[in-house]
């Protein structure tokens, strides 16, 4: 088959297949639901069963193969035995990595197709890099949240390398979106992982500078709060210190009292212990005036009230929250 339009020539006309009896698939005497199977199909894996029973590694198996991954490309044996047969061929990996990023087109979903590209990759080596970086950016191109993609990518990182530029690609999707929670994700991985920048302590103040200046720009996005929490992963004292958090939250909250990531974050603040200075006064005597069905001097449970009205789905845990703060509680 030289090209999707040409008309296919069913194996059994096929000269180069005439010495092969096809294995037919056994579905028992009584099979309970029958498959209807197309002819081309059946006949393929028909050919297919022969050459894996008999074990035959040769340049027509794996045509053959080829033909069977464009009929289901998530049947794993038969991937399986792809790799086998490009094992013992000695194959060129690099045509082989063609062959799935046009398979991929139309499947990129489809968890075979990354295992086996992983496969292809590790054995090409840092050969492969820029390849696997090029075609896991193709793929997030046309889906920023694709899973697959992603956790090739970071795979390759680590394996291949190639951390050079990809701090600079994470804010790159970002400044596209600042909604993209995978490159948040991503961005993360990065600092934490990558072995030019030092680690999350090297990195914790120019990126808290980084997250708060998005936060201000959409404080309803939650995606940097949370990338905001994570730069303290392991530190909470170091989070309740960093004046940078609290003076975020307090802009946050004297123009958006409503803001479910602020209130939450300032909650744990003060479960926490902090102690808000004289700054925080007036946003105090807010919260308790847009939440006056439930006045309290206590700071901590007013900012739980003030969660159960705004975040009603989740109403049921800010209530339990309240009802579960560290005693003694801390007051304004």
């Amino acid at each position: 088959m030289d090209s999707d339009e040409d008309e296919r020539i069913p194996f059994s006309q096929r000269a180069e297949w005439s010495d092969v009896k096809p294995v037919s698939q056994d579905d028992g005497p009584n099979p309970v639901v029958p498959i209807a199977y197309t002819d081309d199909f059946r006949e393929t894996m028909d050919y297919f069963r022969a050459v894996y029973q008999s074990d035959e590694r040769t340049h027509r198996s794996l045509a053959l193969t080829e033909e069977a991954i464009d009929m289901n490309a998530g049947n794993y044996t038969v991937w399986h035995f792809r790799r086998l047969i490009l094992e013992t061929l000695n194959a060129d990996l690099h045509n082989e990595l063609d062959f799935i990023e046009r398979i991929a087109k139309s499947n990129s979903k489809n968890y075979q197709i990354w295992h086996h590209r992983r496969w292809v990759a590790e054995k090409l080596g840092t050969k492969a890099t820029e390849l696997e970086l090029d075609f896991t950016r193709k793929v997030l191109s046309l889906d920023a949240k694709h899973y697959h993609a992603w956790s090739h990518r970071q795979w390759s990182l680590q394996v291949l390398g190639g951390w050079e530029e990809e701090l600079d690609y994470c804010g790159k999707l970002i400044e596209e979106d600042i909604f993209n929670n995978s490159a948040w994700n991503q961005r993360y991985f990065v600092i934490t992982r990558s072995p030019l920048l030092g680690g999350l302590q090297a990195m914790r103040e120019s990126e808290v500078r980084y997250t708060v200046e998005a936060i201000l720009a959409n404080p309803d996005n939650e995606s940097p709060w949370r990338y905001l929490r994570g730069l303290y992963k392991g530190d909470t004292s170091l989070l309740l210190s960093d004046p940078q958090v609290v003076s975020v939250c307090l802009k946050v909250l004297s123009t958006s009292m409503n803001c479910v990531f602020a209130l939450s974050l300032l909650l744990d603040l003060l479960c926490l212990g902090f102690q808000p200075d004289q700054e925080f006064k007036s946003v105090v005597e807010s919260l308790r005036t847009s939440d006056s069905a439930t006045p309290d001097s206590n700071l901590a449970k007013t900012v739980c009230s003030v969660l159960e009205r705004v975040d009603s789905l989740r109403s049921n845990y800010w209530a339990w929250r309240k009802n579960n703060l560290p005693s003694p509680a801390v007051q304004s």
